[in-house]
């Protein structure tokens, strides 16, 4: 079960960050090009919204099923080892602060009424989350 979590984890967040980076780019330039906020735009950044949860709700599985994440939970060690405290309590915490952004973005984005501040919205507060994202990835664990 583990190694299935682990791998599906991994997988899916090749396309979490493409969805990401396709959404901010889509987002720019509407809000640049002064072009109107359609239902399109809307379902583009749900899209991203929902490949994001997902991939959060799989990482909160995986993280109690794994060896580090019971071992912090246990009081083990993890807190002294860099990379064992990086996948155990950084990457976490941040990525789902990242989540709560993305979810904040999406939320404004459908609530306000100027498209400009729509896509604003979305843009703005997806790429913040993407770059929390992309600071505590356990870069030698994934391109390994």
């Amino acid at each position: 079960m583990y190694t299935g979590l682990l791998h599906t984890h991994s997988g899916l967040a090749y396309l979490v960050l493409a969805a990401l980076i396709i959404v901010i780019f889509w987002a720019l330039f509407g809000s640049l090009t002064g072009r109107e906020f359609t239902e399109r735009d809307r379902k583009l950044a749900l899209v991203a919204f929902i490949l994001s949860h997902v991939q959060l709700l799989v990482g909160l599985i995986l993280y109690f099923v794994s060896p580090l994440g019971l071992q912090l939970l246990t009081g083990g060690g993890a807190m002294s080892d860099p990379v064992a405290r990086l996948t155990a309590l950084e990457h976490p915490v941040i990525n789902i602060v990242a989540i709560v952004l993305i979810t904040i973005g999406y939320s404004r984005g459908k609530k306000l009424t100027e498209s400009r501040a729509k896509f604003r919205s979305i843009y703005m507060l997806y790429a913040i989350g993407l770059i929390l994202l992309l600071s505590r990835l356990p870069w030698m664990n994934w391109m390994a």
